[in-house]
């Protein structure tokens, strides 16, 4: 039995990219494309199908980045909506900044790591994965970026009270948001460290 529930925001196929931390939760597959047979099919946008309070944390790893500029608030109000009070919503989302010094040194489709999908290039990184895109999987592409002070900006815009952003060695940033305070200031490093971020 799972006492804890995750949502998954833009879960895809799996749960793949999921970490051991969750391993023992109820995992609440959402996901825009029905194809994917997610337990939820929604847009970030509009999670009305899931009661306020229900999480005990959402997960939503490289997905923000798909929805248009004016949209990212509205989706980060609706995980704060949804998680539990005592929650966290933990955000991951490629580094903009850093990928932009590979852009101006030339690189735009040089690889710059290799993902369970496939080779990354800063291209891929700035519009969407190419080889999804070119697969007529439109949802995929980017319509939007990320900068440690546009992420930390999005989620105070969104009205949560405590958070914490991290940029990682992988080129992404994370960032861990909740409404109540962190009961110590290593609370949000040691949650990270615990996740395997």
């Amino acid at each position: 039995m799972h006492d804890k529930i995750l949502v998954n925001l833009g879960s895809g196929g799996g749960t793949a990219r999921l970490p051991a931390f969750f391993e023992h939760w109820r995992n609440v597959r959402v996901d825009v494309d029905p194809a994917t047979e997610p337990d939820l099919v929604a847009d970030l946008v509009d999670l009305g199908a899931i009661p306020a309070d229900t999480a005990d944390a959402v997960w939503v790893c490289h997905s923000l980045e798909h929805l248009y500029r004016h949209q990212v608030v509205g989706a980060l109000s609706e995980m704060r909506r949804i998680v539990k009070p005592s929650g966290f919503v933990c955000v991951r989302v490629p580094d903009l900044q850093t990928v932009a010094g590979h852009i101006a040194d030339d690189r735009l489709h040089e690889v710059l790591y290799t993902s369970e999908a496939g080779p990354v290039t800063a291209h891929d990184v700035l519009f969407g994965f190419g080889p999804d895109v070119a697969r007529g999987r439109t949802a995929m592409a980017h319509r939007t970026g990320f900068t440690p002070t546009v992420l930390v900006r999005s989620l105070k815009q969104a009205g949560f009270a405590s958070l914490f952003v991290r940029r990682q060695p992988n080129l992404e940033l994370v960032a861990l948001a909740r409404d109540a305070e962190w009961s110590g200031d290593g609370e949000p490093a040691h949650l990270l460290g615990a996740l395997g971020l």
